[in-house]
């Protein structure tokens, strides 16, 4: 298993400057290969690990989180949330098992988060990420050891959220990103480093009461900027990546049905505003295959579309697209959450998550419960996929612990 991880790692900067080497064909609206056949055409950046769901709770709940209740959590989705807590402290831990369908042990994520708030109108919120490819044997492209290397990620965040007005509230996040995938090595002769970055989100929220049942209702309105930041290179090169920047938006209700029990809906939307990528053969008019002259019109070996800095590249990503409109709505994935609260105490929860099949293919249900116990908070969460794809969390479990710090000073006073 470790060399299938080596291999993945030597594909990644394989894949970052290689060609692509399909053509595109207008009429199917999409990439072929050689049999006609549509490939995938997926958005690909670096540090994807930024982009996974960190926690148990919106694991369950088909990775929503945007305009859900707000928790520690919210450093992830939509920092602008801190600021309707009401709780004065709390942190928040997650352990997130990789690969155990491939009988990998030492391949997982932890996030460490929390939130303090400032006054009724201000909260403070950190979070600590770290992701762990486990040891790996590297090898050459003859099969020969090169040396072992334990790569690693990882991203620490400090947020700010405001109220700007009783329903509404924003966001700033600040970012350090670090990757280490293969540090020491060589591929095609190049000299691989470990990869640094600064990034930040910005985040808004909307809630406004309702009276849609007896008991009273609410609904939530959140939108996200994430990851805006410089690009990276895990080279000496002035070829750099971008980071999986990404635009998030977000619905919800929730409905009080009695004084005991309640049901959230909610709904998120996402897509990543980097460039869609362009094939550097097309048809022309005739049927026949050509060299696309938006690839490389100035014949540097790099795709001018990988090219762009971060700024026009996310203005641009809403119309990049070689299929046009259709293909942009392509590159959306849609998340649909349900969460049942029993007293405030016990939760069931259930989710679908959609992506296209040419952009990821990413589609599966997930389940969960939480229980809520003074002090603690206990979320778990279960994934099953709708399609043939495998997914890096099949048949695992997925565990948050919350410590509320003003419930335990309640306890001790």
């Amino acid at each position: 298993m470790n060399r299938i991880l080596s291999l993945l790692v030597l594909a990644f900067f394989l894949g970052s400057t290689s060609a692509n080497a399909q053509t595109y064909d207008p009429i199917k609206g999409c990439v072929i290969d050689a049999n006609g056949e549509c490939l995938p055409n997926a958005i690909l950046s670096a540090m994807p690990f930024l982009r996974i769901i960190p926690d148990a709770r919106g694991g369950a709940m088909g990775d929503v989180g945007i305009a859900t209740s707000a928790d520690p959590n919210a450093m992830h989705y939509n920092a602008s949330k801190l600021a309707f807590v009401e709780k004065d402290m709390s942190f928040s831990a997650t352990y997130t098992p990789w690969l155990r369908n491939l009988g990998l042990t030492d391949v997982y994520m932890t996030y460490l988060s929390g939130f303090k708030k400032v006054d009724d109108l201000q909260s403070l919120g950190f979070s600590l990420r770290f992701f762990s490819l486990g040891e790996i044997n590297f090898t050459n492209f003859n099969g020969d050891p090169s040396g072992t290397g334990k790569p690693r990620e990882l991203e620490f965040a400090f947020a700010y959220s405001r109220k700007m007005s009783e329903n509404f509230s924003m966001g700033l996040t600040a970012k350090y990103i670090y990757s280490n995938l293969a540090s020491g090595q060589q591929v095609g002769g190049v000299a691989i480093t470990s990869a640094n970055a600064f990034a930040a989100d910005i985040s808004f929220s909307y809630r406004k009461k309702g009276n849609l049942t007896a008991y009273g209702s609410e609904w939530l309105f959140g939108g996200s900027l994430s990851n805006l930041g410089s690009k990276v290179s895990y080279t000496q090169s002035e070829f750099r990546d971008f980071l999986p920047a990404n635009l998030g938006l977000g619905a919800g209700l929730v409905l009080n049905f009695d004084e005991y029990n309640s049901m959230g809906f909610y709904f998120d939307m996402n897509k990543l505003l980097i460039p869609s990528p362009i094939s550097s053969t097309i048809f022309d008019e005739d049927g026949n295959i050509i060299v696309n002259p938006d690839y490389d019109p100035n014949m540097n070996g790099i795709p001018d579309y990988k090219e762009q800095s971060m700024f026009s590249a996310v203005v641009g990503s809403f119309g990049d697209a070689q299929g046009g409109i259709s293909e942009e709505f392509r590159e959306l994935n849609y998340s649909l959450g349900i969460e049942y609260w029993y007293d405030k105490q016990f939760a069931v929860r259930a989710g679908y998550y959609y992506e296209h099949p040419q952009k990821g293919d990413r589609q599966f249900i997930t389940v969960g419960a939480g229980l809520k116990y003074n002090v603690f908070a206990l979320d778990i969460s279960y994934l099953v996929p709708t399609n043939n794809r495998r997914n890096p969390l099949d048949n695992t479990l997925r565990f948050t612990i919350q410590f509320d710090f003003e419930a335990l000073q309640g306890d001790i006073e």
